[in-house]
């Protein structure tokens, strides 16, 4: 009888409370110890993520390089597939593949260097010493007497460019600055797409050994086989990616190249052809090519106005047409899904953002797939089987 419950003169049995009260007890200080092993779990992930993605902010630009590099490694891979079968030198070996592929490209690129590159070198330079003449004349407005000359325009239409371009003085001074930052970056971020092709060659060698290594690491064994199979969806989904991206490269370079003919261009095809390169590059890429074009067509006196009008048509029928229909059949997203995810992407992380932005969406699909619809996953998996054969002759085995 504990305390509560004994009369005055009665003696205190403290075996009695203790076996009375003392469960409870003792199952009250265990939920009152603080931290528990749950909570001390919950905390430690936490800080766990906080400090992945503290990394991951810090060192955005490493990992987008990595991120290009694999994206490289994606859009010569069919021809590293193809010497590895076909090859006349060592066949069904995956590591003298790539090492043919790009001796090839380094031989194709000494070839067009010692082609094209004395008069396009010539023009470049010609074009870095007048484009401070060039802004400076637009800041000044003296450039619209030159153009009044050139085209023969009346002394009104003179006039009001050029009191068009003083009340934007401030704008094209702007300009300025922006264009002389640009080239002085321009042989650090050079520099940086250097590293690209060099860490592709890893990805396209030992490509799916990395993958199983990060697999065995990141996931428990029970899960291991499903998480292969969305793998081997996300090898196919990047590679018809990089196949679209190659299709919208092919159409710009021959929108380039048939304009800048017609309208009598110099160096018309190798334009072209850093055109249709630089159509990898979201937002940058065309900039830099349109810069480029109209530059040397401001230089030579040639029809640059008609060049930019037809520029920005191209542009609005490439983002707006011609990319969200070819994203959307190659990656089985609707066009207006391509286009929410691009709007988002710029908002969100600018250039990088457009980039990654359909890959990511495509991505984000594919695990919602294989993790939300627990009906189909294990369909999924058996049908995956196929694909993770193809995904593992990707890069080749490690062995070879």
């Amino acid at each position: 009888m504990c305390a509560s419950q004994r009369p005055k003169n009665m003696k205190v049995n403290f075996p009695e409370c203790a076996d009375r009260h003392g469960p409870a007890a003792a199952g009250t200080e265990s939920r009152m110890r603080f931290p528990d092993q749950r909570t001390l779990s919950v905390l430690l992930t936490t800080l766990l993520v906080t400090i992945v993605c503290v990394v991951l902010y810090r060192a955005w630009q490493i990992i987008l390089l990595f991120v290009l590099a694999i994206f490289f490694a994606y859009l010569i891979n069919p021809v590293v597939k193809f010497l590895e079968r076909h090859s006349l030198l060592v066949r069904n070996v995956r590591g003298p593949a790539v090492l043919e592929v790009y001796v090839g490209i380094l031989i194709l690129a000494a070839l067009l260097g010692y082609a094209f590159a004395p008069g396009a070198l010539r023009r470049v330079v010609d074009l870095v010493d007048d484009v401070p003449t060039v802004l400076d004349g637009m800041s000044n407005g003296e450039i619209a007497t030159d153009l009044g000359s050139k085209y023969g325009w009346s002394e009104k239409q003179e006039i009001r460019l050029k009191l068009f371009l003083l009340r934007h003085k401030e704008n094209v001074q702007d300009l300025v600055k922006v264009v002389d930052d640009y080239i002085s970056h321009a042989a650090e971020v050079l520099g940086c797409l250097l590293l690209i092709p060099i860490l592709a060659i890893f990805f396209l060698r030992d490509g799916d050994h990395i993958a199983d290594v990060l697999t065995n690491l990141a996931f428990p064994k029970g899960s291991r086989e499903t998480v292969r199979a969305v793998i081997a969806e996300l090898h196919i989904m990047l590679t018809q990616y990089v196949r679209a991206q190659a299709i919208l490269c092919g159409l710009s370079f021959a929108f380039y190249s048939v304009v800048m003919m017609l309208l009598r261009f110099p160096h018309a095809l190798v334009l072209a052809v850093l055109g249709g390169l630089l159509e990898f590059v979201p937002v940058a890429g065309w900039m830099t090519t349109a810069a480029l074009v109209i530059g040397i067509g401001m230089i030579n006196h040639l029809h640059w106005i008609w060049m930019i009008l037809l520029l920005a048509l191209w542009r609005v029928t490439q983002d707006y047409f011609t990319l969200p229909r070819i994203m959307g059949r190659e990656l089985e997203v609707h066009p207006l899904a391509v286009i929410l995810a691009v709007l988002v992407g710029a908002k969100v992380g600018g250039i990088v953002g457009v980039y990654l932005a359909i890959p990511l969406a495509a991505a984000l699909r594919v695990v919602w797939q294989a993790y939300a619809t627990p009906p189909r996953r294990e369909e999924r998996v058996h049908d995956s089987n196929a694909k993770s054969t193809e995904f593992s002759n990707w890069a080749g085995a490690a062995t070879n």
